[in-house]
């Protein structure tokens, strides 16, 4: 059971020590260096270097995607449905490249493709490889390199040692705004009491498709059946209650009543996302974990461990409870947490909760996002053509200058946040901050001063649609 946060050991510290001064080697020079290759930073690059100009993108783990990948949420647009207007762009082209390579199928639930975690590697090896970047796996951001208040480069730790990478402009893509927050830009840190919960995904195998499919047949459940008990309170539409959703909850309580797993575990609930023939049944997002900080190690400890726990209870209620999962077995974990909620900047502009349920518009838009909310309790599905534009503005961190933050750290409050964070509008922010980083080097301007009208041609060149 995961321990209350004030019951765990405080940091303190146990003194300090005095590190040497050292030269670090500068490795290489670029225009524009993306850090973190999730959705925001893969879009980011990709479309810096599809603008012309030479880009470098720095990544912790050994594969491009962040959450895709890494985590294993394969869903990029679970919310697709017929009257659905977006900005399509290089997220949309995740989907389709991915399903042209054997690496997605029909997602259950939307007019979407989920992605194969696995499949989507070689995927985003491709993409990067034609783009003519330079990807540089294997290395963590550990500090910024100042010119006053520019950004003009990091340090990056590996087993090579310290090493420094020098760039024209930055793009922070690392979900948590670690290249604003160490260069001193004003950020918001959620309280960890407030976080959104964070998510352990598994994949399971030995699974009878035909006996599930018809159990799910003979009980489908709905988007109100996600409804009662703590974290599946949700507010709807309405128009989304009596949508059909790959919902699980009844296995878990059943497994709770008859003391198959331990009563604490009300929380074990959600949604798989593919079956397929050879007996896999993925996207097994069940498990979710409150009181994570994903800036803290010690949470993300306690949270790995837990939750590899809480999964393989899962299992055996599933085994127990589910049709055709008498045989199941896991399949793999994530490499790592999904973590929903940490830092966010204060950017020129923060979105509003109003901005994202009442369709707002910018004129220096860069793209659109359906109305699409998931998350602090709220679920609106996009299904009648309602969306808001995404503003420039939103990715320029104050305080700081040659710095854009991509992805779900962009500047908003909590509900605004619920939106954007999101992997597909995550997509949408790392393609225009990426395009306006290539437009600055070209006109030779701050990215505070960027020909807002250049990026949205290039936007519109690209395939974004952004009014």
């Amino acid at each position: 059971m995961l321990t209350n946060p004030t019951q765990q050991h405080a940091r303190r510290s146990l003194g300090t020590i005095t590190e040497a001064a050292r030269a670090v080697d500068v490795i290489h020079e670029t225009d524009v260096l993306v850090v973190g290759s999730g959705p925001a930073g893969l879009s980011a690059a990709l479309a810096a270097a599809r603008a012309g100009v030479d880009v470098t993108m720095v990544e912790r783990y050994g594969c491009f995607g962040g959450n895709i990948t890494a985590v294993g949420v394969e869903g990029m647009a679970w919310y697709r449905h017929e009257q659905t207007v977006e900005a399509n762009g290089i997220g949309r082209e995740f989907e389709t490249r991915a399903f042209e390579m054997g690496a997605a199928v029909q997602e259950s639930q939307s007019q979407s493709y989920e992605l194969d975690a696995e499949g989507f590697k070689v995927v985003a090896d491709r993409m990067v490889e034609e783009s003519g970047m330079r990807a540089m796996l294997h290395r963590t951001f550990v500090a910024p390199i100042m010119d006053g208040d520019a950004v003009v480069g990091i340090i990056t730790e590996s087993k090579a040692g310290r090493e420094a990478i020098r760039a024209r402009r930055v793009i922070d893509a690392s979900g948590d705004a670690d290249v604003a927050f160490r260069a001193g830009a004003p950020t918001h840190h959620t309280p960890r009491e407030q976080m959104m919960a964070a998510s352990v995904m598994f994949h399971i195998s030995g699974v009878d498709k035909h006996a599930f499919i018809e159990g799910i047949k003979a009980d489908p459940q709905t988007y109100k059946d996600w409804a009662g008990g703590g974290e599946w309170n949700i507010e709807t539409g309405g128009k989304e209650d009596d949508m059909f959703s790959p919902f699980l909850r009844k296995p878990f309580q059943q497994a709770i009543d008859d003391g198959l797993i331990p009563a604490h575990l009300s929380t074990l609930a959600g949604t798989w996302g593919a079956v397929h023939d050879t007996g896999e049944l993925t996207y097994m997002n069940l498990v979710h974990l409150a009181n994570i900080d994903g800036t803290d190690p010690d949470d993300l400890t306690r949270g790995e461990i837990e939750g590899r726990r809480q999964a393989m209870y899962a299992l055996d209620a599933l085994r127990a409870y589910t049709a055709g999962c008498t045989g199941a077995r896991l399949r793999n974990f994530g490499m790592t947490l999904g973590i929903r909620d940490t830092r966010k900047i204060d950017a020129q502009y923060n979105m509003t909760e109003h901005d994202v349920r009442e369709q707002a518009r910018f004129d220096d838009s860069i793209g659109i996002y359906p109305e699409f909310i998931d998350g602090y309790g709220i679920l609106i599905l996009p299904t009648t053509g309602r969306y808001f534009q995404l503003p420039y503005r939103n990715l320029l961190p104050k305080g700081v200058r040659n710095l854009l933050v991509a992805g779900r750290s962009s500047g908003g409050d909590r509900v605004s946040h619920a939106a954007t964070r999101n992997m597909s509008c995550c997509a949408v922010l790392g393609q225009g901050a990426g395009i306006a980083a290539a437009r600055s080097i070209h006109d030779g301007s701050e990215l505070a001063d960027v020909d807002i009208a250049a990026v949205q041609k290039e936007l519109d060149r690209q395939g974004v649609r952004f009014s």
